[in-house]
């Protein structure tokens, strides 16, 4: 294997040095289960064909000049045994009868305790085959998860239409008519929403922090061992919520599962009496591209695109709160709501992209490594949530019936990773054993309560409709 000459290394991006410093050194888990056994030699051999192996990132080694700058030096040639791992993994090596606790508890390890090797480009592939499940581990400086899902799924095809690529439909942005002065108050309300959502991200890094709770983390815990379980969602469940709540949105009705499952998770595991109103921060990872859903792997590949290849995303601040006893469940949704709008009018995501950038560009990678871990360390959780094709695909040839995502585990002591896929949402939800022993009690959490707003949201249509009144249901 020889490499390029290196006078044509390509510099790291400033988001990419940030996730190649230790306190910030991420790698995606990308967990794809298959509907038939994985034949190995055939699933090596459609990885080798694959645009993936073509682009620049998948075939470049991380070096460092003479001066400590990190650089991607180009291969001519990879080697796939290198990089796609078969596993032999049986039951009793991990002492779990299902599938799906197997495969939970081998991404759990490999999440605090196997960072990739830099003798080679930072990707590798695991093939569990008696789980019929395979992993795709990607170094975060590769790529931001809208990114690599477009990369992926440029490797798919439909079921059905074998010739046809994969679809994610894009948000649609519906731009209405307003007046000068709705536009200046629009402006007025950018400005100050933005200066406060930014000045409150700076004194967050410095001193600020939640509350201690019974999912706090802290400095030192993302080095702890950890557990992983899988909330499941059904799509039409949240989108039934979504239409019972005015122009809200999956997301709105995620943050609001999110708020009433913290909720419900602390009265179970908590010994004192929490205030309430309790503020509990998470962060919030948005995509900061002009162009929301599956980006054209064509354009990701354009120097000049303005959706180009790499990590393009900014951090927002999600303050949820703790209320017990609400009435209506749809509170939930309606609050985050509330909340969620006020994010979107301000660029606090874009400008924490840009000041990360000049933060390392001035003071360098470590400072914006601390600074970064330091927001961490004084917020609670981590959410991130990447929309899928909603459609059946395959890769091989072999049907995929599930696409579920995490990443190297973070000082928080939780981390939520969502992924939709046809009409399924899979969140997976990484905790430190030691602050959260069981993390299926938080996924039955946070199920209960999105089960809670769907069964809200019926009554709520039967009784407009007129088939429930006080109470009892009026057969016709």
């Amino acid at each position: 294997m020889s490499s390029l000459k290196i006078d044509e290394d390509e510099p790291v991006t400033p988001a990419g040095r940030l996730f190649l410093q230790q306190q910030m050194e991420q790698v995606i888990n990308c967990a794809v289960g298959m509907k038939h056994p994985i034949d190995f030699e055939s699933f090596k051999v459609a990885i080798k064909d694959s645009i993936m192996i073509q682009h620049p990132r998948f075939r470049s080694l991380y070096v460092k000049d003479k001066h400590g700058r990190e650089h991607w030096r180009k291969l001519e040639e990879v080697d796939l045994d290198k990089h796609i791992l078969e596993k032999n993994i049986s039951k009793q090596d991990y002492d779990h009868e299902d599938d799906e606790d197997i495969i939970n508890a081998y991404i759990a390890d490999l999440s605090v305790s196997s960072p990739l090797n830099i003798d080679k480009p930072l990707w590798e592939i695991h093939a569990l085959k008696a789980q019929k499940c395979f992993i795709l581990r990607i170094h975060h400086s590769l790529g931001d998860g809208v990114s690599l899902m477009s990369l992926f799924l440029t490797c798919c095809r439909r079921v059905g239409n074998p010739e046809e690529l994969p679809n994610i439909p894009s948000a649609s942005s519906t731009k209405e008519k307003s007046n000068m002065l709705k536009k200046f108050w629009r402006f007025v309300m950018v400005f100050w929403l933005t200066l406060v959502y930014i000045l409150k991200f700076i004194v967050r890094s410095l001193w600020v922090k939640d509350e201690k709770t019974v999912i706090t983390g802290g400095n030192g815990v993302e080095l702890w061992p950890r557990k992983l379980a899988t909330a499941k969602f059904k799509l039409d469940d949240m989108k039934l919520v979504k239409n019972a709540v005015n122009n809200a949105t999956i997301n709105d009705v995620l943050f609001g599962v999110v708020s009433s499952g913290l909720t419900r998770y602390l009265d179970l595991q908590s010994s004192k009496k929490i205030k309430e109103g309790l503020q509990i921060t998470g962060l919030a990872m948005v995509n900061i591209r002009k162009q929301p859903g599956l980006q054209e792997f064509a354009n990701l590949m354009k120097d000049k695109s303005s959706s180009r290849w790499g990590n393009q995303f900014g951090f927002i601040q999600l303050p949820l709160y703790y209320y017990k006893g609400v009435n209506d469940p749809l509170q939930y949704v309606k609050r985050t709501k509330a909340m969620l709008d006020r994010k979107k009018l301000s660029l606090e995501a874009y400008f924490s992209y840009r000041i990360g950038k000049l933060v390392m560009s001035l003071l360098g990678p470590k400072v914006a490594a601390w600074l970064n871990y330091r927001i961490i360390c004084n917020t609670s959780f981590t959410i991130s949530n990447v929309v899928g094709p909603q459609e059946e695909i395959m890769f091989a040839e072999n049907p995929i019936t599930y696409m579920r995502v995490n990443s190297t585990s973070l000082a928080h002591a939780i981390t939520m990773h969502m992924v939709s896929y046809n009409g399924n949402a899979y969140m997976q939800i990484l905790v430190p054993k030691d602050i959260i022993p069981d993390p299926k009690v938080l996924v039955k959490c946070f199920q209960d309560a999105l089960l809670e707003m769907k069964n809200a949201t019926t009554t709520t249509t039967k009784i407009k409709e007129g088939t429930i009144s006080n109470g009892t249901v009026i057969h016709s």
